[in-house]
Order: C-alpha cells, then sequence, then structure tokens
C-alpha cells in the first residue's frame, strides 16, 4: 500500500464564495504513481466546508440558502462574544457540513457522478488563502 499527500492552494472571496475544486483534483490523480485507491481532502481548519454538489448557480445560491437557514449569520454567537471576530457561524456550518471528503478513485480518475463536482465552500467572513490537503492511499 502507498500513501501520498499533497496540497491544494486556494483563495476564496468570503463568506459563501464556492470553489470547484473538481479538476484539480483529477490533475494531482493524473500525475499520482498511485492508479486506485482512496483519496480524502480536508481543510486543516474551523471555518470551511468540502462536499460535492452540482456546480451550477442554481444548487450554488440554494446551498447558500440552506446553510443561512441553518446557521444564519444574523444571530449572536457564543464564540463571538469570546473573541469578537464575528465568525461564529462560520465554525457552526463547517462543524455541520464538513470539512472533508472522502472518495475512491480508480485508474487515475475520481470516482463521481455525471453531475457531481467537490467543493470547497468558504464559511469565514473574510477572504482567505487556505491550503487544503489531498491524501491518497492505494
Amino acid at each position: 500500500m502507498s500513501v501520498e499527500t499533497h496540497t491544494l492552494e486556494i483563495e476564496t472571496q468570503g463568506t459563501n464564495h464556492t470553489i470547484d475544486l473538481t479538476s484539480k483534483i483529477r490533475e494531482v490523480l493524473s500525475r499520482s504513481s498511485i492508479l486506485s485507491g482512496v483519496a480524502c481532502i480536508i481543510l486543516p481548519g474551523s471555518t470551511g466546508v468540502i462536499t460535492t454538489i452540482e456546480y451550477e448557480p442554481g444548487v450554488i445560491k440554494d446551498l447558500t440558502e440552506a446553510m443561512e437557514k441553518v446557521a444564519p449569520r444574523n444571530r449572536p454567537y457564543h464564540h463571538d462574544q469570546a473573541w469578537g471576530d464575528g465568525n461564529g457561524f462560520s465554525h457552526v456550518r463547517s462543524a455541520l457540513f464538513g470539512a472533508s471528503f472522502s472518495f475512491p478513485f480508480v485508474k487515475g480518475k475520481p470516482i463521481l457522478g455525471t453531475w457531481q463536482q467537490i467543493v470547497f465552500v468558504e464559511c469565514d467572513n473574510r477572504p482567505r488563502k487556505r491550503r487544503l490537503v489531498l491524501q491518497l492511499v492505494g
């Protein structure tokens, strides 16, 4: 069994900026010496989400609206009282929706549905430079 660890660098525009990671992941897989196995991509942080979705404006808007209903920005959070940074909602969204995603890959290609993409959703209340970790095991 082999393990490879790669990093993906992205820059976000702040809350709800959704970035399609699929092509970056495909590129890493195509260069990997591991042809088949399981991959996990994770944000080493607590204010972002990694998930799958059909990456199109309507679904992205639907996801944004759902996140706003589940953990709205316009309510007080205990985190904000303690730290004063106004991103309590960001931590809650990340915890509920998840900061990692695992998927199988075969012959250097991720196993995804026709309309399924792997995305990062920025939950923090400011633009960020993010370093995502993609680990391949196979």
